[in-house]
């Protein structure tokens, strides 16, 4: 109809008006009522992070200055299915809100992150093929915790996972678990131990590494491997305490950084273990000295032609100049240099010298 009211009202146009919705049955030539549901629901979804920035506004489908204080999205996640549907009406709304000056941007979410699916004895989950688990017994066995951990270090975030193969027995202890078991013991006897005390330069470095790793993993959507490294600190925790070492701050970190994957563990830990009278969401993320997190010594690989000649253990931050001296001064390159014309020298420090000859 072309007198159909378009105001806001919460009704389609169509069915406000009086008369176009009501027809006669071409069937049974009875009364009947047309469909005035005529918008696809893809149409609906292809705006509403619009409307999310200004959820009270009433005098239009979003207020200007509250979508540029929140638009474009920093990151979007979703299944790979919403590039071809949700997305494509998505960033076709925007970019005629945008020739309409509507919103000064053209893609509403510049960086998009697909993650995989949860899958089981290789097919996907579908009630039509039976294979549907259900989750709650793992989180009822052995928590919520343990449940967002086997998730999360099953695999890389974009990866399908399979969950007859991580988790298919619900009755058996995940690896998981044991592992957050350790923590406690960790960060209880950490606790127990002088407070003051100094601990181990090798442990204060590696603790330095690993928020510095674990703060990048996450900043990548790489949570199985900054979980890994958690792992790993536990373990030279624990190492640490046995030699009867101190391991008051590496305890605190972990414990922090352990809060994204386990927050119930890290909370118990923070506030029961440690003491803190806030909760780890108000507390700050833990940083780290660069200057600690590079290796005091690695391994130089000295060659010639191409063929090892010598290996050295030289400073993380060796110079160029000083890289070239210590393999010349290296006596394997020393040998296989004698009386040989030097055409060339490959440095990549601190891990590679080479020196080309004339043969």
């Amino acid at each position: 109809p072309e007198d159909a009211d378009f105001q806001l009202g919460g009704d389609s146009p169509l069915a406000r008006h009086p008369t176009w919705k009501h027809v006669t049955c071409p069937s049974c030539l009875g009364q009947a009522v047309r469909d005035t549901d005529t918008m696809d629901t893809f149409v609906d979804s292809s705006w509403y992070f619009l409307r999310y920035c200004s959820p009270g506004y009433d005098d239009g489908p979003f207020r200007r200055e509250d979508v540029e204080r929140w638009m474009p999205a920093d990151q979007y996640t979703g299944g790979v299915e919403h590039a071809i549907l949700h997305l494509l009406y998505c960033r076709f709304i925007t970019k005629a809100l945008h020739d309409l000056g509507m919103v000064s941007f053209v893609e509403p979410f510049p960086k998009l992150m697909n993650q995989g699916q949860v899958i089981y004895g290789g097919a996907s989950m579908s009630k039509s093929l039976g294979n549907v688990v259900e989750p709650m017994p793992i989180v009822e066995r052995w928590g919520a915790d343990s449940m967002r951990l086997i998730m999360l270090f099953a695999g890389p975030f974009e990866d399908d996972i399979d969950w007859k193969l991580i988790a298919g027995d619900p009755n058996r202890r995940p690896g998981v678990t044991s592992w957050l078991g350790r923590v406690f013991a960790a960060v209880g006897d950490a606790v127990e131990r002088d407070s003051d005390a100094e601990e181990p330069v090798e442990l204060v470095r590696l603790t330095q590494k690993t928020i510095k790793g674990v703060t990048e993993d996450m900043d990548r959507f790489r949570f199985n491997t900054a979980i890994s490294k958690l792992m790993v600190l536990t373990n030279e925790m624990r190492a640490t305490l046995d030699a009867g070492g101190a391991a008051g701050g590496a305890a605190r970190a972990l414990t922090l950084m352990l809060a994204p994957f386990a927050p119930f563990a890290a909370e118990e830990l923070w506030r029961v273990d440690l003491g803190e009278a806030s909760s780890t969401w108000v507390a700050s993320w833990p940083s780290f000295d660069p200057a600690m997190t590079v290796e005091e010594l690695v391994t130089m690989i000295v060659q010639v032609d191409g063929r090892l000649r010598d290996k050295l253990e030289v400073p993380a931050g060796i110079s160029e100049q000083d890289a070239l001296a210590a393999a010349r001064a290296a006596e394997g390159a020393r040998r296989a240099l004698a009386g040989r014309e030097v055409l060339k020298e490959i440095v990549r420090e601190p891990k590679l010298v080479n020196f080309v000859t004339a043969g």
